[in-house]
């Protein structure tokens, strides 16, 4: 039977609404102590690996979550702005798979760090940050995409006007690999707040009730993706 189901549910939706930007904005502030480029970043890493691990797993955990967010604002909007909700939704989210790329560089650099030294991280890093790659031509979309989702959204009235300017706010959020935090990164991940999580707890709360079914599955679902998780993280 035919239902209005819309990937990938509401309140999977509203969750990464509340979740991914609250955890950006966590790994931003626990960052926030050290200095922006990545010599920095790489000392911090060697000096406060645990500060540090914790800073830029919340903000990847928060990158990553955002796309059921993207994916269902886009949705909302395309209802009435179909051109404008796939741009948007199209470059937002290369953006963040773009980003997700970054954190993997980030990650391998900083084991390099505690492992084998911060100056010897910053030589690899240094020598090849100007590297090529697929995502090197589509950098534009990390930024750009979210000034064209939060016009979409004002324009399909899918957002007001501070959460649509909230949105936009996250076109300001530097890019590339081993970023600290600045000024306008802090702006960016409240500005995501603003905009996502008040529709987030909207949507939440005008969800339906989850049947008994859907109730005992999850109960049972989410140990077991706990075993999984486990048992892929040793190799």
């Amino acid at each position: 039977m035919e239902t209005d189901y819309v990937f990938p549910g509401r309140r999977v939706a509203a969750v990464s609404m509340v979740l991914g930007p609250v955890l950006l904005l966590t790994g931003t502030l626990l960052r926030s102590r050290f200095s922006f480029f990545f010599p920095d970043q790489l000392r911090a890493m060697s000096d406060h690996p645990g500060l540090m691990t914790a800073a830029y797993t919340c903000f990847l955990a928060g990158n990553v979550l955002l796309f059921p967010a993207i994916i269902a604002l886009a949705t909302k909007i395309g209802r009435t702005k179909q051109a404008l909700a796939a741009w948007g939704g199209l470059f937002v989210l290369i953006g963040l798979f773009e980003r997700t790329f970054h954190a993997g560089i980030d990650q391998a650099a900083m084991r390099l760090a505690t492992r084998r030294g911060a100056g010897f991280a910053e030589n690899v890093v240094s020598e090849s940050y100007q590297d090529p790659h697929l995502f090197s031509f589509l950098s534009f979309t990390i930024m750009f995409g979210w000034y064209v989702l939060a016009f979409a959204a004002y324009r399909a009235k899918a957002l007001g006007v501070v959460q649509s300017i909230g949105l936009a706010t996250m076109g300001l959020l530097p890019l590339g690999v081993l970023k600290g935090t600045e000024i306008v990164s802090i702006i960016g991940t409240v500005g995501l707040c603003v905009a996502l999580i008040p529709a987030g707890i909207g949507a939440f709360l005008e969800s339906p009730e989850p049947s008994r079914r859907t109730v005992v599955i999850t109960a049972i679902a989410v140990p077991v993706l706990g075993a999984l998780a486990f048992a892929s993280s040793l190799g």
